[in-house]
């Protein structure tokens, strides 16, 4: 993305924590390959799987361990990127969600005030029930609906205590590969279809999508400059779950059967479901002076028309994994 600002020297070496989940492993390959050497990335300890010379296992709650790491590399920037979304295991164990999503979040904030480093926390959408009739604003009072929303409404409330010229960038459903190959809303959906299981998702949960290309410049662009306060990383096309599901079906050369619909009403009790989460990027617009983010999916033949969409296979149409990687996790230049 051009116009933004990028990293120099003085901002280096660079913390990314939160490697395994989709935001922070997409991040990890962006900063590895411009800047080899100086990236250091955290992954859980027991992820002993997610190994590479730039990765160091030690969990989130672990402020003694953090902070001897600070100390071996003195870390100019901090991208924070750690947390756990998964809804229904946050709502099973809070106690858990809070010590990934909000006491890390204080120790992040409590250690990069220590050492002096740039501080950019990752947040989420889902600190909004989706109730509000219209894309959210930085400036709208959050309401979650789920533990996992509560917790991160914690996080960032610990980022503007402790760390307050650091940035908080609320991101919505980052599209991009995983690291296990089933997080995140493409692999999760592929992992259904790819086993012949079902997926069922909403027709009435809208969120504001974005490629994790676009995301990754604009977290490069806060790191190297000190704006502070709450943004909105949002991409201009909001899009609901189903959506979701109809497009990675049809794209990837699935059965259109595999796919099932309903309403949030019809959804069980567990976990809650948030309604239009889509978010505002006017703030993030005057800040950057351009649009930062580029519509998921990539093109309007791609756009489903209507719940039955992704039934229609046009002749020509060269669906399957090879068009999927190309069209859905990264942007076509």
């Amino acid at each position: 993305m051009t116009g933004l600002a990028t990293l120099s020297p003085d901002h280096l070496p660079l913390l990314v924590t939160g490697a395994t989940g989709v935001a922070g492993y997409n991040a990890r390959f962006h900063f590895l390959a411009r800047y080899p050497g100086q990236i250091v990335c955290l992954r859980p300890i027991q992820t002993a799987e997610f190994v590479g010379d730039d990765v160091r296992g030690i969990d989130s709650e672990d402020e003694a361990g953090l902070e001897r790491l600070f100390r071996e590399f003195g870390f100019r920037t901090v991208l924070n990127a750690t947390g756990n979304c998964a809804l229904k295991a946050c709502e099973q164990n809070a106690a858990m969600a809070r010590r990934i999503n909000t006491s890390s979040a204080a120790i992040v904030a409590r250690l990069a005030v220590k050492y002096a480093a740039r501080l950019v926390h990752v947040s989420s959408d889902l600190v909004f029930s989706g109730t509000l009739g219209r894309p959210y604003r930085e400036d709208d009072p959050t309401d979650p609906v789920t533990v996992y929303g509560k917790s991160m409404v914690e996080g960032e409330a610990a980022i503007r205590e402790l760390c307050p010229s650091g940035a908080v960038l609320r991101i919505s459903l980052p599209m991009g590969p995983s690291f296990n190959g089933h997080a995140g809303a493409i692999d999760w959906i592929q992992s259904r279809f790819r086993a012949s299981r079902p997926a069922t998702l909403y027709y009435d949960e809208v969120r504001s999508a974005t490629y994790c290309d676009d995301l990754n410049a604009v977290f490069e662009h806060f790191l190297a400059t000190r704006d502070a306060g709450t943004y909105h990383l949002a991409g201009p096309r909001g899009v609901t779950l189903y959506q979701i599901g109809q497009v990675v079906n049809r794209v990837g050369g699935y059965p259109a059967e595999l796919l099932h619909g309903k309403l949030r009403h019809e959804a069980g009790p567990m976990p809650p479901r948030a309604g239009d989460c889509r978010m505002a990027g006017a703030k993030l617009r005057a800040v950057l002076g351009c649009e930062a983010f580029r519509p998921w999916p990539v093109g309007d033949e791609l756009v489903p028309a209507d719940r039955a969409w992704h039934f229609d296979r046009p002749a020509g149409e060269a669906n399957g994994p090879t068009r999927l990687r190309e069209r859905l996790y990264r942007y076509p230049e």
